[in-house]
């Protein structure tokens, strides 16, 4: 099985542009104060690099950092061993760096309860750290989700389309839109890399097609797609699997749960990182591939405000090139981004083609 870590694994390899986005990472992003527990938690997959120079910049600004290795877990958003789950359930911070992360498992939401502000940044390696945090202004993208948000927030219908076959439309209701690329100020609330917004539609009023195309994780032996994963929904349950090789990989892998709700659409997210461009395979990139449209299926987690439920697991998958309406206004067209004030952010970040 491979694992997308790393081109260059050279220690001297961006070791000044690591030491940034590490820096940025704890101090500007997850907000560590002097005194605070941080729990990084790390896997056999780990790029060693990333969590090494991660612990060196919590040190240096007066935290405790606890580094935390343990064997690749079998399968991802799974409950790890016992001291693992002990130490993260009980941290300040957590910053997650574990391929096969365990985010959504009983241990995650103890952590939620406990206050524990956390990240989940499962399989970054340099480049990723680089590209989507070191080399990019995090404030200027946050201040582009908080626009999407707004712009989200006041609709109710919102449809997508894409190339691929994407036809998927919902209704949002008074559901709100939770900014999940945004800086860790708040206890239990777990927030991610910066470039994704997130909504859960009303679940019974999501019908239609949705194809991935562009990455799917997990299961571990898909990541990059080479064909179309189409699914039919109805009322925000997936009725059918449908398409090549990978596709057949991924009906099994849902079925072999047995478990209904890991055939439950659990949010919408679009993501807007300019430092992603194209499928890594490294799903927490690929989530923010700059105008795609990220969908998850299985557990739905509390903070996003949808209806919440648990499931054996969880799985993300990306449609690229969208196109976007809300309440029928064109947002994105094929990936391109329409609306006028988006495009003025576009070009605050320098983002080709803008």
């Amino acid at each position: 099985m491979e694992y997308n870590i790393g081109i260059e694994m050279r220690d001297e390899y961006k070791s000044m542009e690591v030491a940034r986005g590490a820096m940025k990472l704890v101090r500007d992003v997850m907000l560590v104060q002097p005194g605070e527990n941080l729990v990084i938690n790390v896997d056999t997959a780990t790029d060693m690099r990333v969590s090494r120079a991660i612990v060196n910049a919590a040190y240096t600004i007066g935290a405790v950092p606890v580094l935390l290795q343990h064997p690749l877990q079998k399968e991802a958003f799974t409950q790890p061993t016992a001291p693992v789950a002990a130490a993260v359930a009980k941290a300040d911070v957590w910053i997650e760096l574990a391929y096969n992360c365990v985010m959504h498992s009983a241990c995650f939401r103890e952590a939620m309860d406990f206050g524990t502000r956390y990240t989940c940044l499962c399989g970054m390696d340099v480049e990723m750290l680089v590209n989507t945090l070191a080399n990019v202004d995090v404030d200027a993208v946050i201040e582009f989700g908080e626009y999407m948000v707004g712009v989200i927030e006041k609709a109710d219908e919102i449809i997508i389309k894409s190339p691929a076959g994407t036809n998927l439309r919902a209704r949002k209701g008074d559901r709100f839109v939770k900014h999940s690329g945004q800086k860790a100020t708040k206890k239990g609330w777990p927030v991610m890399l910066c470039g994704q917004v997130t909504v859960c539609p009303i679940e019974e009023t999501i019908e239609g097609t949705l194809v991935f195309d562009g990455t799917l994780f997990p299961p571990a032996e898909i990541g990059i797609l080479y064909g179309k994963v189409i699914m039919q929904v109805e009322k925000g349950v997936v009725k059918s699997v449908e398409g090549g090789a990978q596709a057949q990989i991924f009906k099994s892998w849902l079925a072999s749960w047995n478990d209904p709700n890991m055939y439950r659409l659990a949010h919408w997210s679009p993501g807007f990182n300019p430092g992603v461009t194209k499928p890594t395979g490294r799903i927490v990139e690929d989530e923010r591939i700059f105008g795609c449209y990220e969908f998850g299926l299985g557990s739905q987690g509390k903070s996003l405000g949808g209806a919440f439920w648990n499931a054996a697991t969880h799985t993300d998958g990306i449609v690229l090139n969208p196109t976007v309406y809300y309440d029928g206004k064109l947002f994105e067209k094929n990936g391109i981004f329409v609306d006028e004030k988006a495009r003025d952010y576009c070009k605050k970040l320098s983002v080709a083609g803008y």
